[in-house]
């Protein structure tokens, strides 16, 4: 039976399958949810408090979603996609924690790579360390 992607359509070769795979994708879904809520409701109500906070959570969250669909995707275009916008979150989660950390009061609100993604349970810390290795399996299974 071919492999199926979340949408139930036949997925490209190195899709997201079951198993760890289809965790990893289901938890950027959920992020990108929960990040893109977020920030449009900090962003409608609050903008004036912490534009640049906010406008990172705005970010975040599309990046979750390219993260996601690349995942769920597949194949090697797929896989291209997932490289670039799980890196750069990484690049995020680590510049912005690392900046959360060492000066404050340069984010008067948090965004959801504030401390390492504390306000998240460290998730965004470790979610992109799962996807990079989650591709390099895929990347030996898949060619």
């Amino acid at each position: 039976m071919p492999e199926r992607n979340l949408l139930g359509a036949p997925a490209a070769r190195g899709g997201s399958g079951a198993g760890p795979a289809r965790a990893v994708v289901v938890v950027y879904a959920v992020f990108a949810l929960a990040a893109g809520a977020r920030s449009v409701v900090q962003l409608s109500t609050r903008f004036d408090v912490a534009p640049l906070a906010y406008l990172l959570s705005a970010f975040a969250a599309a990046v979750y979603l390219v993260a996601a669909a690349g995942l769920a995707r597949g194949g090697n275009g797929g896989r291209r996609t997932a490289l670039v916008a799980i890196s750069v979150e990484l690049a995020g989660v680590l510049g912005v924690g690392t900046l959360t950390v060492v000066d404050p009061a340069a984010f008067p609100d948090e965004t959801v790579w504030s401390a390492y993604g504390q306000g998240y349970l460290f998730i965004p810390l470790v979610l992109p360390v799962l996807g990079l290795l989650l591709l390099r399996r895929r990347r030996g299974t898949a060619d």
